[in-house]
């Protein structure tokens, strides 16, 4: 399940700038859903991982009660932080 394919599947783009905000917040709405039913533990964390990003996330200790789970997140929060921290800065 990569990233496209998941905002292709909740939001109807791969790209986040083209989603209308209802439809953001309709896709949001059924991604938490998906998220609560999903037994497998890769899928979790994608879906976890994407709500992240769009800043829907639940806590750690909620979504993940496996405390491998829940290390893996947070180098994941941590890996995005990186990322952000080194992206040029827009001059304009």
């Amino acid at each position: 399940m990569d990233f496209d394919d998941q905002m292709r599947r909740y939001f109807g783009a791969a790209d986040p700038a083209s989603v209308a905000p209802a439809a953001l917040a309709t896709g949001m709405e059924r991604l938490s859903v998906d998220f609560g039913l999903e037994r497998d533990p890769g899928r979790r964390f994608a879906m976890w991982a994407l709500m992240h990003i769009l800043g829907n996330a639940p806590d750690l200790d909620v979504a993940f009660p496996d405390p491998a789970e829940r290390d893996a997140a947070r180098n994941f929060m941590d890996m995005l932080d990186q990322l952000q921290a080194q992206a040029p800065t827009d001059p304009g």
